[in-house]
């Protein structure tokens, strides 16, 4: 699977990547993990004697990314691995493997046994958010709390996520300019859209990944909606953080979140990007719900 519309495309991708790595603001450590799938990259920062913190980022973006101003801070208190997900734009590799069986709890299986990691605390945004419910789901005794980020319980499945996710990116992620990628962000985000806009380096990089990123990379990480009793198993593991701008809250999210009773944190004039737009009080509101 061509993970980049063409090589070029990849490599201006991965060099913005190592840039905004070092606007994370600590020391970190990248590896590749040998997986069936092909190879997946970590980025680890922290205290390596603290205890493990997952964190998966969304679709269409990466983990150097997601994390630029929550790593610093998540990794005084944890151990922290943010995971490329494989078959998106980071620099995790998929091989001839990764096809129509790809299976994302072999996948998360088959990382965190490369990584040594028996069980750990999880954080994921986004599409995030849904690895971090279906890990839960099926590995409960691997997940000791969770976090889900602008994300809302597993109940829709594939369909009605991709139909929401057309209508909110559409049509500026079409034809990325500089006027129409920011417009993007505009509609993505609260008031706070400026931590995205002013970061020269954030810009030029979600830039690339709208041109460079071939979506259809992502198809075989399948979406399903989860049963009542499997609702019940993320209600006594998972805490949800949503901002009430975010425009998927507004297209359900919110309501089914209400409907299921999650224990949910709503923000107010926050949107999609909420751990970045209120970074420091998503920073502290994770450790203080993870610990």
């Amino acid at each position: 699977m061509k993970v980049y519309r063409s090589r070029q495309a990849g490599l201006r991708i991965r060099d913005t990547y190592d840039k905004l790595l070092k606007e994370w603001g600590c020391e970190v450590k990248e590896r590749d993990i040998s997986v069936s799938y092909g190879t997946t990259h970590v980025i680890e920062c922290g205290d390596e004697n603290s205890a493990p913190l997952v964190l998966f980022h969304g679709v269409g973006d990466d983990s150097a990314l997601m994390w630029i101003y929550n790593a610093e801070y998540l990794g005084r208190y944890f151990h922290v691995y943010a995971i490329d997900t494989i078959g998106g734009p980071g620099k995790s590799v998929p091989n001839e493997n990764y096809n129509k069986t790809f299976d994302d709890i072999q996948w998360i299986d088959e990382v965190l046994d490369g990584l040594g990691i028996s069980k750990a605390y999880f954080a994921g945004v986004s599409h995030g958010s849904y690895l971090v419910q279906a890990y839960t789901v099926s590995r409960s005794d691997r997940v000791i709390k969770g976090v889900c980020i602008s994300g809302s319980a597993a109940v829709g499945g594939k369909k009605n996520s991709m139909k929401a996710m057309m209508k909110i990116f559409l049509p500026e992620a079409l034809l990325p300019t500089d006027k129409n990628v920011s417009k993007l962000i505009k509609k993505l985000c609260g008031s706070r859209y400026g931590v995205f806009t002013e970061n020269r380096t954030i810009m030029e990089h979600y830039k690339y990944l709208l041109k460079g990123f071939n979506n259809m990379a992502m198809r075989y990480h399948k979406i399903s909606g989860y049963s009542g009793d499997q609702i019940g198993m993320l209600r006594k593991k998972l805490v949800y953080l949503v901002g009430e701008e975010d425009p998927f809250q507004k297209l359900g999210g919110k309501e089914i979140l209400l409907q299921n009773h999650m224990e949910t944190f709503f923000y107010k004039d926050a949107g999609h990007g909420l751990n970045h737009e209120l970074s420091k009080k998503i920073n502290q509101k994770m450790v203080s719900i993870l610990q």
